[in-house]
């Protein structure tokens, strides 16, 4: 009996350790959660620039540390001057509509011009009236959470850094990581790793390709229906829907609101045909081309494409999305490396030369 005693309170005691052990891990995750997640995108990143610093070193510069800083500058660079290229149209816009907004809210007031009319027509112009001073009020308080949004700013900005560095180290690094890694394995263990490894890179990569693609069809479209529509500064707002559009989930839906406001500030007729043309060609992407382009670029099915970012998007959001279709395609090569069919038998060996 005392031997089955010590044996039950053994047991416990280590499902009760288990336990503690994982609420532990779990408590962990979610206090350095805003660090791992950088360390995911950072890594996201490397994996990706890695394969261009790798060929910049081999044919033209020796160092890698000057390879590296090539890629990372240039890269910085192209994302700068787009932003630059968007903002700075868009701030004068701001600026006129400043100019302007005096006027607009008269017209509101009398139910002219488009905002007014529209509110004319849903019959909301004479609440607006009838409510002109606390809309005023509140107005007046958009300037209090200035702290705040400030404060979201510096994060957003320390965060954008640590990324770029944590990425930069990792990439200036994986040479002497990948030494390191393979030099404690056997020669079979280490050239598996090489090819997950290149596998990785490959899914990576593809991916972002294929999202990239997938934006400029979206940024090229748009484009051509502002075009035709005859809204204003078409190229600005097509480039913004196109780099909206690389964020999943949220960045397409964006770029359509704001482009479909730009219509409606232009013409009711160019507002309505392009918000009918991003309710079309949203479904469009999200059950077609992004399956289609992003089973080639990743090599995946693409009905694996679809629930996987269905499921990914509902359990962890915006994270979720953006890494679901790269993490399934890495499970599918690890699927192939470490299940049944990639557990190759040993050549048998040669029969010795009959005499």
């Amino acid at each position: 009996m005392r031997n089955a005693d010590l044996v039950a309170a053994r047991r416990a005691a280590i499902v009760i350790g288990l336990v503690l052990a994982t609420l532990l891990g779990a408590a962990l995750i979610w206090a350095t959660r805003r660090v791992l997640l950088w360390t995911v995108i950072a890594a996201f990143f490397a994996v990706a620039l890695k394969p261009l610093v790798d060929a910049l070193q081999q044919r033209f510069v020796r160092h890698r540390a000057v390879a590296t800083l090539l890629i990372f500058l240039a890269v910085i660079g192209v994302l700068a001057a787009s932003v630059t290229v968007i903002l700075l149209p868009l701030l004068d816009e701001f600026g006129r509509f400043a100019d302007r907004a005096p006027h607009l809210l008269r017209e509101v007031r009398d139910g002219q011009g488009p905002v007014g009319e529209a509110l004319d027509r849903l019959g909301l112009r004479q609440y607006v009236a009838g409510h002109s001073a606390k809309i005023e009020q509140y107005g007046g308080r958009f300037g209090e959470p200035a702290v705040g949004l400030l404060r979201g700013v510096v994060e957003t900005f320390a965060g954008l850094v640590t990324v770029v560095v944590l990425a930069y180290l990792m990439v200036l690094e994986a040479p002497r990581i990948t030494a390191g890694v393979t030099a404690l394995l056997g020669d079979g263990p280490a050239r598996r790793a090489r090819r997950i490894g290149r596998g990785i890179s490959r899914v990576i990569t593809g991916y972002l390709s294929g999202n990239l693609l997938i934006s400029v069809i979206c940024g090229a479209l748009t484009f051509l229906v502002l075009i035709l529509t005859g809204v204003p500064f078409a190229g600005v707002i097509a480039l913004f829907v196109a780099l909206a559009d690389l964020v999943p989930l949220v960045g397409a839906t964006l770029g359509a609101i704001f482009a479909t406001g730009a219509g409606f500030l232009h013409s009711r007729t160019a507002g309505i045909v392009v918000l009918v043309f991003f309710v079309v060609y949203q479904q469009i992407e999200n059950h077609l081309l992004e399956p289609v382009i992003m089973s080639r670029a990743v090599r995946l099915n693409p009905l694996t494409v679809l629930v996987s970012v269905l499921f990914a998007a509902e359990l962890a959001g915006l994270v979720g999305a953006l890494l679901a279709i790269p993490a399934a395609g890495i499970g599918q090569l690890l699927l192939r490396e470490f299940g049944p069919s990639g557990r190759r038998p040993p050549p048998a060996p040669a029969a010795p030369a009959g005499r």
